[in-house]
């Protein structure tokens, strides 16, 4: 498990997250540039090491009812990517604004999502490679390959 300074020092590598002290020891993160209601990206990080992270209804994770989940032994490279996936989703348009999205694996492959005449149509350059009924098929398939979301909103 990673101590309470290692966490702040892996989330400190977000620029666009404010930190702000809560009761108890514990502190929060703030992305104050947030489409969503939802400010709070890291909530009660705590010197025991424990927290959570604000995920909403991302389809990778397991969130409790109000879209967070528990870091408390998460390794270096799983907090800092769910910090990164959080920001991603906090910058997206929850106005229900046409889907075009970028994901890219390990690779470093690239493929975007977009919703065009109600389907959700995954490219690869100019190609299109696979056609979706929903978001949420598309995006678990993408998981499944290996993709993870890149930036928020239009890309």
């Amino acid at each position: 498990m990673l101590s309470f300074a290692e966490k702040e020092a892996i989330i400190g590598k977000f620029p666009e997250l404010t930190r702000k002290e809560v009761s108890m020891g514990r502190v929060n993160y703030h992305f104050d540039e947030s489409l969503h209601e939802k400010k709070i990206v890291v909530r009660h990080l705590h010197e025991n090491g424990n927290g959570f992270v604000y995920v909403g209804k991302l389809p990778e994770y397991d969130a409790d009812k109000k879209g967070f989940i528990n870091i408390r032994d998460f390794s270096a490279e799983e907090l800092e990517q769910v910090i990164a996936d959080a920001i991603a989703y906090l910058s997206t348009d929850p106005a229900g604004e046409p889907v075009d999205e970028k994901w890219k694996n390990r690779e470093g492959t690239v493929l975007h999502l977009k919703e065009e005449n109600g389907y959700f149509n995954l490219y690869y350059g100019d190609n299109l490679e696979e056609g979706f009924g929903s978001a949420k098929e598309a995006h678990v398939y993408l998981l499944d390959e290996g993709f993870r979301p890149q930036g928020g909103g239009k890309n």
